[in-house]
């Protein structure tokens, strides 16, 4: 049964979180009514509610969109699937989307940034139902911890394809420990890497990652570039490995020092990708670019075509979710905004309803 209204935690116009309802919009013929399960805290929420990056639809709204739920509404075919709601959700029509680049849609809708009032932290949700991905056996896998595939895995999944990522390859992932780069390191292992180097000022999330994807691990904190390049060579010469032609290196902090050194280390015939946001500017030379032939790759979310192939690394062990996820009840959304803006979680928050 369709309910009335919403129960919903929105970001107010004075910046605070406050639990209210909202009427139940209207449902079109291609929608659906989502019963949300769970919804993933990501640090673009953390920069909506902190840090003043403006949304398009202007507060009071409703954050969140790392969703997956079960359909209960609108479309027939629909009702009674697990779903999992893409983050960014295309326009289809439109020019970039038909190049097969849909995930830079220039119509696209965000939930929690430009879809009304309406985001995964809430009880429901109505989205259209064409891009939805389809949850059909998912073993033991809780549905709300697939909630983290609609941004934090599939976001380096996407990285992995812009990069062109194959077997062989060799990878560094510099912040690799973080939300999204635990899920980078994972890909990039998954999709068949031979040498992934992890790069991580948290030192005990680091060593975590040896035994999910990663084969060396680099703390650079208190070191220069010329350090860490050293310690990469030092792996490198004991691998029997080039340590400066050919490697692919993901930047996921969006921090300016984290930028600084993925360009340090970019090299001969190299790939730079940039995943995180960072406001910050960095300057580089673009004539070693030329010298080195090299590449720099920018990447933003998933197109939602490519959301089964990440659900099924998921499911089949390649990625692992359950280490590095943590499920709470969405009362506590504030005191968790409030640790995560403060680097106190050690793993990524999903939300689940208990309104």
């Amino acid at each position: 049964m369709i309910p009335t209204q919403i129960d919903t935690w929105q970001m107010t116009e004075a910046g605070k979180l406050a639990r209210t309802r909202i009427a139940m919009p209207e449902v079109g013929p291609d929608d659906v009514v989502v019963k949300i399960a769970g919804c993933g805290v990501c640090h673009t929420d953390l920069s909506y509610f902190y840090m003043g990056v403006p949304t398009i639809q202007k507060p009071p709204l409703t954050l969140g969109h790392e969703i997956s739920g079960v359909v209960i509404g609108g479309r027939k075919d629909l009702i009674g699937k697990e779903v999992i709601i893409p983050a960014v959700i295309p326009c289809g029509e439109c020019e970039i989307c038909r190049s097969g680049r849909s995930n830079r849609c220039l119509d696209q809708h965000m939930p929690g940034y430009s879809m009304g009032i309406y985001g995964g932290f809430s009880s429901h949700i109505v989205v259209g139902g064409r891009f939805l991905c389809v949850v059909s056996d998912r073993g033991a896998t809780p549905l709300e911890h697939l909630s983290v595939v609609a941004d934090a895995v599939t976001t380096p999944y996407q990285a992995a394809l812009r990069a062109g990522i194959k077997a062989g390859d060799r990878v560094i992932v510099i912040g690799a420990a973080g939300g999204v780069g635990s899920f980078m390191t994972q890909t990039a292992k998954g999709l068949g890497a031979a040498a992934v180097i992890a790069i991580d000022l948290n030192e005990k999330k680091l060593q975590t990652m040896l035994g999910y994807g990663a084969d060396f691990v680099v703390n650079p904190k208190g070191k220069s570039a010329k350090d860490v390049k050293a310690l990469i060579k030092g792996f490198c010469q004991e691998k029997k490995i080039p340590a400066n032609i050919d490697w692919k290196i993901f930047e996921v902090t969006g921090s300016k020092p984290g930028q600084e050194l993925a360009l340090a280390l970019l090299s001969y015939v190299g790939t730079l990708i940039v995943v995180g946001y960072g406001a910050d500017q960095t300057s580089y030379m673009l004539s070693r670019l030329m010298a080195f032939d090299a590449e720099i790759i920018g990447t933003w979310g998933c197109p939602p075509e490519h959301y089964p192939e990440v659900l099924a690394m998921c499911l089949d062990g390649r990625i692992q979710l359950a280490p590095f996820v943590e499920t709470r009840p969405m009362s506590r959304i504030a005191e968790t905004f409030e640790q995560a803006h403060h680097g106190e979680l050690t793993k990524r928050v999903i939300l689940t309803p208990d309104f």
